[in-house]
């Protein structure tokens, strides 16, 4: 049977409900790495050496492996989901099975797996089951072709990269940033040979973010373009049909879907009215049969904070930051209490009009430091842009907790218990609701995240938050 969600705002009240508690009372530094994924698993790290993760549909926690990070753990540590799993090359299969090089550890039912060369390239498939242990084999539904070790294949399983923080400059300290694959239960560096351990910034500290640009979205690719090329080069793709404004596909990615060269993902590098060019050359070039998709950069991972306004990017593939030189740099850092989130589902008509291209491009940045200051990033531009908003008078600071869910960031001042709705598209605050349940002393580090029950075409939205020096989980439902 259908969900219909009958909740109207002024008729039905928001209320926050008692959850699970936290299996530790939050500390500074706490925070609550989100994964807008399959199972909506959120990972919470409370040390160097502790993480948990809350599984929603089930309401319960359990404790992971230990991250192992390097440094001491200290306001300014921080982390992000991604959507991008182990990648491999098959051993062997069959029309429904992949027989994979990869060591798995869970059951991933539910979860998917994309193709990414060989027979069957392009598609994206359910996982129906798996084996466990070394070589694991993967079952999907009958395709019109074998597997074979011709293979490449992604797993669409969740990645936590989490940051540690670096009190003081001229330090290098292995381990600082790494990732928990869900797939494979292992923690690993993030940053590959003679780099592991050298952070994006010298010192981590104050408040900071991590913030991807996932192309996959709870159970979809998130398409911000789709269409079918008319031509393609070695390292182009021309669509003759558009009309795009220059380079304002910068920095997103685009997946060949189906047809010749099906399964290849590359950067864009720039664009023209008509024509893409993507950051390293088509193994397959691109022809008019080339379905294509236009999304998220699954490879870039963005960090600011340190009281800071420099911006730094980290290349997934490459396993190196780079510092960013924005055309118009940040005009003020960011401090204790900020935000950083990637908007990419805003609803509004001129939000998702491809011509226009404003989801996918901004990542919106409340400054915190006790003021109401907000800022946004465009990616494609690599520019900064002070935001007007109104009214634009609370103020955000240490014990400040953020979500982005759809067309809002939502935030609670400090440890008011106070609510507040940032609409995205309208620029304007609202209050939004009273926690009444009492917080403890202030803290950085971010602990709230977002969850949403899916049924059709139906979804409820829940906003959760583990309150600051508390073991006290609540949720509200989003009316």
């Amino acid at each position: 049977m259908t969900t219909t969600n009958g909740n109207r705002k002024i008729l039905d009240l928001k209320r926050w409900e008692m959850l699970t508690p936290a299996p530790q009372t939050t500390g500074a530094a706490h925070f609550i790495v989100s994964s807008r994924h399959y199972r909506q698993q959120q990972m919470l790290v409370s040390s160097a050496t502790v993480a948990h993760l809350y599984n929603p549909s089930e309401d319960g926690f359990v404790q992971l492996p230990s991250p192992a990070l390097g440094g001491a753990f200290a306001a300014g540590a921080c982390g992000v989901g991604t959507a991008i799993g182990p990648t491999g090359t098959a051993t062997s299969g069959t029309t429904s099975t992949i027989v994979t090089n990869l060591t798995l550890a869970r059951d991933l039912r539910g979860y998917s797996v994309h193709i990414t060369g060989g027979p069957n390239a392009g598609a994206t498939l359910a996982i129906v089951s798996n084996t466990i242990g070394t070589n694991a084999t993967i079952a999907v539904a009958t395709q019109a072709s074998a597997f074979s070790a011709s293979t490449t294949y992604r797993l669409l399983t969740p990645r936590w990269y989490v940051l540690n923080a670096i009190a003081s400059a001229g330090t290098t300290t292995a381990n600082v940033f790494k990732f928990y694959c869900y797939a494979l239960n292992t923690w690993t560096a993030a940053e590959t040979g003679a780099t592991d351990g050298v952070a994006p910034a010298a010192v981590i500290g104050t408040d900071s973010r991590l913030i991807s640009t996932p192309s996959w979205i709870d159970d979809n690719y998130r398409a911000f373009a789709t269409g079918t090329a008319t031509a393609g080069g070695a390292s182009t793709l021309t669509n003759s049909a558009k009309a795009w404004a220059t380079n304002q596909w910068a920095n997103s990615q685009i997946r060949i879907v189906s047809g010749t060269g099906a399964g290849q993902i590359r950067s864009i590098s720039s664009n023209t009215a008509t024509v893409i060019t993507v950051g390293s050359a088509w193994t397959t070039q691109p022809d008019s049969t080339s379905v294509y998709s236009i999304e998220g950069n699954d490879d870039f991972i963005y960090y600011m904070g340190s009281n800071a306004v420099t911006l730094y990017r980290y290349s997934i593939s490459g396993g190196t930051w780079t510092t960013l030189s924005p055309g118009v740099a940040r005009g003020g850092a960011p401090g204790a209490g900020m935000s950083g989130h990637w908007v990419h589902s805003v609803s509004a008509t001129e939000w998702a009009s491809e011509d226009a291209i404003l989801n996918g491009r901004y990542i919106y940045s409340f400054r915190g430091a006790a003021g109401a200051l907000l800022d946004r990033y465009d990616i494609a531009a690599n520019s900064w842009a002070a935001m007007t908003y109104s009214p634009a008078v609370e103020t955000f600071t240490t014990g400040t907790k953020w979500v982005y869910l759809k067309d809002a960031i939502y935030v609670q001042k400090d440890i008011s218990g106070r609510w507040f709705r940032y609409d995205i598209a309208t620029a304007s605050m609202d209050g939004v609701t009273q926690m009444l349940y009492p917080n403890g002393a202030a803290l950085v580090g971010d602990t709230a995240f977002d969850v949403t029950y899916h049924d059709g075409a139906t979804d409820i939205d829940y906003i959760h938050m583990i309150l600051n020096t508390s073991t006290v989980h609540l949720r509200m439902m989003v009316i």
